[in-house]
């Protein structure tokens, strides 16, 4: 049966959710339970419920989703969501149980609070279901055929669901063709088709999961508070009065009991929830329960172990209890009496055997925490029970008072009497000892836990200040261990956290006396233990961040740097193997030259290396702050520099060389003339590099013609262009001297003219080869 209430509600919760991510234009879900479980869909939920942008962890390891969730739990906090036992470990883990138990209080706070609180306000109520349910009788009653009186059963043959919509929108279909229809199915399908396509509400339950004995009570009230959302709302007091005289459940189940008058209220990392369980009589302890989003407590109030929650003086209050009314409504029998009895004794054996089934209580504290929660849901049976022996009792008695039992009648039913008070006090006895056991052995087992986790969290405070003040670098390699250090911290907070999800909803015992100073000072401690586990997570993830980040930085520029200092040295090697004297001839000359020219060239280009290496030292400096890094990369990069300018100056020397072999070698070549060769090769590259920066294509070559020309022939022109070189430099030299300037001012110029006939000769003859080349 509580398997088959999860389903449905699975089901039901996540088309709920469904419906709200199609309004905001998000991701359905598939899995309730797996998808909710980092917490990210959850906030999404609450991101549409309450119009307000939640930012969500963005790692996905399990502290980044405990986080989540704790952010979704303030979240629900903060807008008066009532939470029961509810951590964030619950959902992270996928509980079933506290996950739809998670996902109904959101629905009972925006979709059937949210929806009523105008009403409910102008009639100055309090209870949501009591209004919801005096409304859908006041909407039926002149159907004869329904009679709603609760949110499960009534709603199983599909008639109230339909007389409800009919009642406001009789024009929508015909009633009697309801009725007329052969199965509870049919009529659902029809109620539920009705309300999708003519009044816009989603088709949140399937027919099958309502027409069943038991419907599930959740899944009808969120439906039927739909429907309320958008039909008329009026409810009177006569029809409120009306529902407060129905006859009230004769039992209440353990789920109902822990939906009752919750409170809650949340620290910033540690979550307090209180809430009032089932009710006792004024003799019995009332139990508390706190819960915390981090380290949650579970307080049971009890002062001894033999008083218990069902006393025996509480057997005798059976006017209060709704078993055995009819026994008291007809006239008592031995027979009546009988049938009674040996269903309580089948019941008190069947606990009997329950309690001997638990075993021995565990040393490990996860399963003692399984086997309290066992014992409670135990314990809480027999408090439904208690009434049923408490009759029997009664039953007994009343007939010995008849007088109309023969001696051996009143005999046995004395004896039968006397036994099962027996067996019952003997059962009391020995659960509320078995409770007092549990709960000594699950306290000294968590506060060992609480002792470890302070112990580890001392430790832990201790080596994150050590790795805090440790600077960063001084070098990659050095960087590179503190990030394999912080590593192996974070390993140790993943195996710490088992320890810390071991501590939720820990199980208190406290004296009535001194409960409220007992659980204030848990309190405190929890609060403390949970602000420096926060802290711990948070830096952590700081750090983990930065080192990130710095070792990027660092390996991007450390890159750069080699390879800067790579093509350095290839330059300064290039440069050492160009001649620079000693040339054989002109085209040794030439060669080397060029050479010279490219080279400074590509100087000219790596520029912006420089530029890049030093911008890339500048941001890695400023995101270590080391000064021991600073000095070094600053007397690195002044390094660089010197080796630039070395190279510069360098290859200015050897220019200067060549210029001084070629003129004390080849008179006819002035430094003037190889200079000018330089600039005219290193213009022509200065292009390209200009082109290059551009990031556009250099420029097409300018067309060739192949021409075959004789070796014999190169040679000749190579002396007549050196020829044409000297005699250009004979007739500067003659023009600045001072016969010329005699010459100019006697005006006679035939000697002068014959002094370079030569020169020019030897022009014109060659122009024609020129030309071809």
């Amino acid at each position: 049966m509580e398997d088959e209430r999860e389903d449905v509600q699975k089901k039901t919760f996540t088309k709920w959710i469904n419906a709200q991510f199609s309004k905001y234009g998000k991701q359905h879900i598939e899995n309730l339970f797996s998808d909710l479980q980092d917490g990210r869909r959850l906030l999404d939920l609450l991101e549409g419920l309450t119009g307000q942008k939640l930012p969500k962890e963005k790692g996905s390891t399990r502290v980044h989703a405990l986080n989540n969730v704790n952010k979704a739990l303030r979240v629900l906090q903060n807008n008066n969501v009532d939470l029961v036992n509810i951590g964030s470990t619950d959902i992270v883990d996928g509980n079933h149980k506290l996950t739809l138990g998670l996902i109904w209080n959101i629905i009972l706070h925006w979709q059937v609070k949210n929806v009523m609180k105008n009403i409910m306000a102008g009639l100055q109520q309090t209870n949501s279901e009591k209004i919801l349910l005096s409304w859908v009788r006041q909407s039926t009653r002149n159907y004869p055929q329904v009679n709603v009186i609760n949110f499960t059963t009534s709603w199983s043959d599909g008639l109230a669901l339909n007389a409800l919509i009919h009642s406001h929108r009789p024009d929508l279909f015909d009633w009697n063709s309801v009725v007329c229809q052969q199965s509870a199915t049919q009529r659902l399908e029809h109620a539920f088709n009705i309300a999708k396509y003519q009044l816009g509400i989603e088709k949140l339950l399937d027919p099958e999961d309502v027409a069943t004995t038991y419907p599930d009570k959740k899944s009808i009230l969120m439906y039927i508070t739909s429907l309320f959302q958008v039909l008329p709302q009026q409810v009177s007091i006569e029809a409120i009065q009306e529902v407060e005289m129905l006859p009230r459940p004769s039992k209440v189940t353990k789920e109902e009991h822990f939906q009752l008058h919750h409170q809650m209220h949340y620290s910033q990392q540690i979550t307090v929830s209180l809430a009032q369980g089932y009710e006792r009589t004024p003799s019995s302890p009332k139990p508390r329960f706190k819960s915390y989003a981090y380290t949650q407590a579970a307080y049971v109030t009890t002062s001894d172990p033999t008083r218990s929650p069902f006393s025996s003086q509480h057997l005798e209050a059976s006017e209060e209890k709704s078993f055995g009314s009819s026994l008291m409504e007809t006239e008592v029998n031995l027979d009546r009496y009988q049938t009674a009895l040996e269903e309580v004794l089948s019941w008190l054996l069947s606990a009997e055997d329950t309690l001997q089934a638990q075993g021995e209580i565990s040393n490990d504290v996860e399963e003692v925490k399984e086997q309290f929660h066992t014992h409670e849901g135990y314990m809480m049976d027999l408090t439904a029970h208690q009434g049923r022996v408490g009759h029997i009792l009664q039953l007994g008695s009343q007939l010995i008072g008849t007088g109309k039992l023969s001696e051996d009648e009143e005999a046995e039913v004395q004896e039968q009497m006397n036994l099962l008070n027996s067996r019952w006090e003997c059962l009391r006895v020995a659960s509320m000892e078995k409770q007092s056991n549990l709960h000594k052995v699950l306290m000294d087992l968590q506060n060992q836990k609480l002792k470890e986790l302070n112990d580890w969290l001392t430790k832990t405070e201790e080596r994150t200040r050590k790795m805090e003040e440790e600077p960063l670098g001084p070098d990659l390699e050095d960087l590179k261990r503190q990030v394999q250090q912080h590593k192996v911290l974070q390993e140790d907070l993943e195996q710490e956290q088992v320890r810390v999800n071991s501590l939720t909803h820990m199980v208190v015992v406290v004296d009535e006396s001194s409960g409220d100073h007992a659980t204030a000072a848990l309190e405190e401690q929890l609060k403390v233990l949970g602000d420096r586990w926060a802290n711990i997570c948070r830096w952590t993830e700081d750090r983990w961040v930065l080192l990130q980040d710095i070792l990027l930085k660092w390996q991007r520029f450390t890159e750069e740097q080699c390879l800067f200092s790579s093509w350095l040295s290839e330059k300064e090697d290039a440069l050492n193997k160009i001649p620079t004297t000693g040339f054989k001839d002109q085209n040794e000359m030439l060669s080397s030259l060029q050479k010279l020219a490219i080279l400074k060239a590509d100087l000219e280009r790596k520029k912006q290396s420089i530029d890049k290496l030093r911008s890339l030292n500048q941001d890695l400096l400023s995101t270590l702050k080391n000064k021991s890094v600073t000095q070094k990369m600053e007397a690195w990069l002044e390094n660089f520099a010197q080796s630039w300018d070395n190279l510069s100056q360098k290859l200015e020397k050897s220019s200067a060389q060549i210029s001084q072999a070629v003129t004390t070698t080849q008179p006819s070549l002035t430094q003037t003339t190889l200079m000018e060769t330089v600039t005219m090769v290193t213009t022509r590259e200065q292009i390209l590099v200009k082109h290059a920066q551009e990031e556009l294509p250099p420029p097409p070559p300018q067309k060739k013609r192949q021409i075959t020309v004789d070796s014999e022939i190169r040679k000749r022109l190579d002396v007549d262009i050196t020829e044409l070189h000297s005699w250009i430099t004979r007739s500067e030299a003659v023009l600045q001297s001072p016969e010329f300037a005699i010459y100019r001012k006697e005006g006679n110029f035939s000697d002068l003219k014959e002094k370079v006939n030569v020169g020019s000769a030897l022009i014109f003859i060659h122009v024609p080869i020129l030309c071809c080349l």
